[in-house]
């Protein structure tokens, strides 16, 4: 993204802490196969994953709906236990110092697990992405928003 003059208002409210970029982030939900089901308003990326989830209320939602499983990074850890088990997240590293031997074999299983089911998903995020208006957006990032949600309704449902 492009990043705003010096001195302006709310300059840092887009800057991601890890990356140290300037970006906007926005929440995807697929199905099985990968198809595109729900796709979120651009949001500044100064702010944490599971953070976007809980803002357009879809703990609430996921709470009170039929039994569903979303397969979620590991950005979303700890949306699991907030659902009722309905996100499911890679497993959380336990030891963090002097790991039981048996636990590595075991944590590395579970977390390729994991990874393999969310292949397809991932996928469908990646179809997303390869759209140049997407992938090389220099314009504003006030317009991000208008330009996910239209290259969104156009992927194929």
């Amino acid at each position: 993204m492009r990043r705003p003059t010096a001195g302006r208002k709310d300059r840092d409210k887009f800057i991601s802490g890890r990356n140290r970029q300037n970006a906007v982030k926005s929440m995807v939900v697929t199905d099985a196969v990968g198809q595109m089901l729900f796709c979120s308003p651009a949001e500044p990326a100064s702010c944490a994953d599971i953070t976007h989830a809980r803002q357009p209320g879809l703990v609430k939602l996921l709470v009170n709906a039929p039994a569903v499983e979303i397969l979620a990074d590991a950005g979303y850890q700890g949306l699991g236990a907030q659902t009722g088990g309905r996100v499911v997240t890679p497993p959380h590293r336990k030891f963090k110092k002097n790991p039981p031997e048996w636990y590595e074999e075991m944590h590395e299983h579970q977390r390729k697990a994991h990874s393999s089911r969310r292949i397809p998903v991932e996928h469908g995020i990646g179809h997303l992405k390869n759209w140049r208006a997407l992938a090389r957006h220099r314009g504003r990032r006030e317009h991000m928003s208008d330009i996910v949600q239209a290259v969104a309704g156009r992927l194929p449902h």
